[in-house]
């Protein structure tokens, strides 16, 4: 019966799932069911035969700039506000942890950058990615821990006489973050970050400047620590 339930989600799913054995089937055929009904929510959704999961209690804002290949995963309770530019951009295998948000202009007075991100790139649980008048990438086989934010511009404050709400914003050119990295959980990215390819950032960091490729950062503000092999 758990091999049969097993078979029917890898179905759904599209690839050959694996399943330990000790788990019950009576919590396999509500994740089949779950799966089923976000998939074909999916497809109407964002209007598509591309094998997309969107869960219905999540919310999706200007879907026509919204572009996705198959396996796209949009867990519970997320929100995705595609106004930009360049709007969302999604590789395969994209998926959003539950009470993802991601807004990519923040107010209506400018019109974002936008965002992209490459294949196989996991999006933990509470994170915030935003872009305004940054441009945000991410690249391949990247993954990221829960209640990871990405702040790709900054509050203008130099005038005494003005509030800082009334001063706009600026940005240094975004956020770029390489391939095969592993962003830690409660991790901050500001603008003007570029990390390289196979690094680490360590949970809890603050993160702005510019990394090479293999290394690992961590602290307030990030340093790096050592490198990789």
């Amino acid at each position: 019966m758990g091999r049969s339930l097993a078979n029917l989600l890898g179905r759904v799913k599209g690839n050959d799932t694996i399943v330990d054995d000790r788990i019950p089937n009576s919590y396999l055929f509500r994740v089949m069911v779950s799966k089923s009904i976000s998939l074909i929510y999916g497809m109407l959704r964002l209007r598509t035969f591309k094998r997309v999961y969107i869960h219905p209690s999540s919310k999706i804002k200007c879907s026509s700039r919204l572009h996705v290949e198959r396996n796209f995963v949009v867990g519970q309770d997320c929100y995705i506000d595609a106004l930009s530019e360049k709007g969302l951009v999604c590789g395969e295998n994209v998926s959003m942890g539950f009470h993802t948000h991601i807004e990519l202009t923040g107010t209506i007075r400018f019109l974002g950058k936008g965002m992209i991100i490459g294949n196989n790139v996991g999006l933990g649980s509470h994170g915030h990615y935003g872009s305004g008048m940054g441009f945000v990438e991410i690249g391949d086989n990247t993954i990221f821990g829960n209640y990871v934010s990405i702040h790709p511009e900054n509050h203008n404050y130099s005038d005494l006489s003005k509030p800082i709400r009334e001063q706009g914003v600026n940005s240094k050119g975004g956020v770029k973050i390489g391939k095969n990295c592993w962003i830690g959980a409660k991790v901050s990215i500001l603008d003007g970050t570029e990390i390289g390819d196979n690094c680490i950032v360590a949970a809890g960091a603050v993160v702005t400047g510019k990394f090479p490729n293999n290394t690992i950062l961590g602290g307030v503000p990030a340093k790096i620590i050592k490198s990789r092999g």
